[in-house]
């Protein structure tokens, strides 16, 4: 635990670090007209067949969108209704999730339950504990995301057993190694055909960006 969180510590987010300067690989403009920071990554593997990462939505789909987010980013939750919307009109769109709990204790705990959410519920199950934490307001922290997978039928005393456990430790630091390893310096990020993309872009940019990626293989055509 100690490791993680002082990966936290030091672990610039988008809603406190929006000042400093990211690459823009791509010249990319989120809807606020701001540029969007980019670079390109080369992933070790596919990140979907990662312990504790969930194919939330459509796992058909030809073009893979992955989020890395935390339980407590404001700019996360912006982004789980656009994209929801998004998943629904789009079968063709696949949602990868990352739990990426950077943004300290509370989303560590909240986090302990929701990866023992992704192994003893459904990815249907875990789509909706996703949803419905950012549907409401107010701080994520274990006792809250207990009471969210109870809503769901899961068990909360099989679900903290699980959420203690070094396993789901062992989870939550490779999540954040990755996401260090890829120099995502921002939640949420996305990665899409190889090109990590720091912070919420927007509804409309994220669409152009899914859209290019499925039309030409590459975030702009």
């Amino acid at each position: 635990m100690g490791g993680l969180l002082a990966w936290c510590a030091d672990a610039p987010a988008q809603q406190r670090d929006r000042s400093m300067q990211f690459v823009s690989e791509f010249p990319l403009v989120g809807d606020d007209g701001q540029r969007v920071p980019n670079h390109s990554v080369k992933l070790p593997g596919p990140i979907g067949q990662m312990p504790g990462v969930v194919v939330a939505a459509n796992p058909a789909g030809k073009t893979v969108l992955v989020e890395f987010y935390d339980l407590n980013c404001p700019y996360c939750r912006m982004a789980s209704t656009d994209i929801g919307d998004m998943v629904d009109l789009d079968p063709q769109l696949k949602l990868v999730l990352v739990p990426f709990p950077v943004l300290g204790i509370a989303s560590i705990e909240a986090s302990r339950v929701e990866l023992a959410v992704a192994k003893l519920g459904t990815p249907l199950q875990f789509y909706k504990f996703y949803r419905t934490i950012y549907s409401e307001r107010g701080v994520a922290d274990g006792t809250r995301a207990l009471e969210v997978a109870r809503g769901l039928g899961l068990d909360a005393t099989a679900l903290t057993k699980l959420g203690d456990s070094d396993e789901v430790t062992a989870e939550m630091k490779a999540h954040v190694r990755l996401g260090n390893a890829l120099g995502l310096a921002a939640t949420p990020s996305f990665i899409i055909d190889g090109v990590a993309i720091l912070g919420y872009p927007g509804r409309y940019r994220l669409q152009a960006i899914v859209d290019a990626a499925s039309t030409c293989g590459k975030v702009m055509c």
